[in-house]
């Protein structure tokens, strides 16, 4: 494995154990942004989307395993699907761009989880809107959250790639 790989993953799995140290703090989680940023600069795209849902299963298993699940994971491969296709776009504007808008489709796709399969709100569309408008207070955490630790896994690894040349792209098809 070469240096720019562990690195990244070693970041990747950085936030996974912030995200059990931060797990009494409503929606403020590193996984959405680390599932944008492994899209983003891991170069193998199995290796990209697998990653950051083998560091949620690790820290789900700990914290615990809930009916939604499946909702959650799909929103992060999307969320790595995104980091994917804007790979080689990467700067300030993007990665914000694409921060706030990872953190709209988390809350759209888990929300539309929780109404559909948690059994909460009736199956109509007054039950789904009572479901978003229940989840909005929760939704600036998690957008604080996302921009905060997508400008620290990239703002970080951009800093240590102008300081450790080894880590810069070198071969595209090996990174």
């Amino acid at each position: 494995m070469n240096l720019r790989i562990g690195v990244i993953i070693g970041l990747i799995m950085a936030a996974a154990i912030t995200r059990l140290a931060l797990s009494g703090v409503p929606n403020v989680s590193p996984v959405t942004a680390l599932a944008l940023f492994s899209g983003a600069l891991l170069a193998d795209r199995r290796l990209a989307l697998i990653i950051p849902l083998m560091a949620m299963l690790c820290s789900d298993l700990v914290l615990g395993l809930h009916g939604t699940m499946v909702f959650v994971y799909a929103a992060f491969v999307l969320v790595g699907l995104l980091g994917i296709a804007l790979a080689d776009r990467l700067c300030g504007q993007v990665i914000i761009a694409a921060s706030l808008f990872s953190s709209l489709l988390f809350f759209v796709i888990t929300n539309f989880g929780v109404w559909l399969v948690a059994g909460y709100y009736p199956l109509t569309f007054d039950g789904l809107l009572a479901c978003f408008v229940a989840a909005v207070p929760f939704f600036h955490y998690a957008l604080l959250g996302d921009l905060l630790f997508a400008g620290m896994m990239f703002g970080g690894f951009r800093l240590l790639e102008d300081r450790i040349p080894a880590l810069r792209r070198r071969h595209e098809a090996s990174v």
